[in-house]
């Protein structure tokens, strides 16, 4: 794949997948710093609608099981690529951050290159980077951004069909800002957690919630939090979507966020209008 800034890979590194794809780790020289491991991470961009989302699964194509493939033909290691987060199937990435531990010599700008000549067309690795032995991309995370994008029009956008959420009947933006301006601090957010989450303090502190764009039709709802639950953001959008389409009072929404019930909050918004952003140490 040829991205946004990458070029094809040196000589030096054609050479070295070769031998790499041949079996033969051994004709790469050897040095005794090459025993010493290294976090590597790397800032990636990804198109989600045709994976199962970021978590390696058994039978289903996922981010994370597509980039240890590359990366152990570039490294000759097996790695566990971690991430600042688990997307969810059709759900994208700006900016997803993620590291491994590997005791390969070759510099990440190389590494780097190398990736993007090998990863399909819809992940690109944007930064690759040595950081300390104790980063880890989750849990050295302060906060995460992440961005919903709607199209309130009953005019389809055929092109950008799996990135965003067409809602046909107008929607009321002052509503819907309303409602997110309630849900910024530290509050319980069972309410908008979906079921089978791990998470056991469902407390989160949200730092910005705010309704964006409203150009052409064109939404986008922005949420920074210190962490989030099972689907919070998509349980968000879709009730914030409510009260904008006037199904449900601003009064209403709050009384939701108190009661903490995920049973009284809206549906799910789909996946494809989801977007990580940024993610901020």
């Amino acid at each position: 794949m040829q991205g946004p800034g990458s070029s094809i890979p040196s000589v030096k590194i054609r050479s070295f997948l070769r031998e790499r794809q041949e079996g033969n780790p051994f004709r790469v020289p050897l040095s005794v710093g090459m025993m010493d491991q290294k976090n590597i991470r790397l800032i990636v961009a990804y198109d989600g609608t045709r994976y199962h989302g970021w978590q390696r699964q058994k039978n289903a194509m996922t981010i994370q099981e597509v980039m240890e493939k590359q990366i152990r033909v570039m490294t000759g290691e097996s790695v566990s690529l971690m991430a600042s987060g688990r997307t969810d199937a059709g759900v994208h990435a700006f900016n997803q951050v993620c590291n491994f531990v590997a005791r390969s010599t070759l510099p990440p700008h190389s590494l780097q290159k190398g990736l993007n000549s090998l990863l399909p067309d819809d992940i690109y690795v944007k930064d690759a980077a040595y950081v300390p032995m104790d980063f880890h991309s989750r849990y050295s995370a302060k906060s995460k951004i992440y961005e919903y994008r709607i199209l309130n029009s009953d005019t389809p956008d055929i092109f950008d069909r799996n990135f965003l959420w067409q809602v046909r009947p107008p929607l009321d933006v002052e509503a819907i800002a309303a409602c997110l301006s309630h849900l910024r601090g530290s509050h319980d957010f069972s309410s908008f957690r979906s079921s089978g989450s791990s998470n056991t303090d469902p407390v989160r502190t949200i730092l910005t919630s705010e309704l964006r764009g409203l150009e052409n039709g064109r939404l986008r709802i922005v949420i920074e939090a210190d962490g989030f639950l099972r689907h919070m953001v998509r349980n968000i959008v879709g009730t914030v979507v409510e009260a904008g389409l006037g199904k449900m009072s601003i009064q209403r929404f709050t009384e939701i966020i108190s009661l903490k019930d995920r049973r009284l909050a809206g549906v799910k918004a789909p996946p494809q209008g989801l977007f990580l952003v940024e993610v901020r140490y």
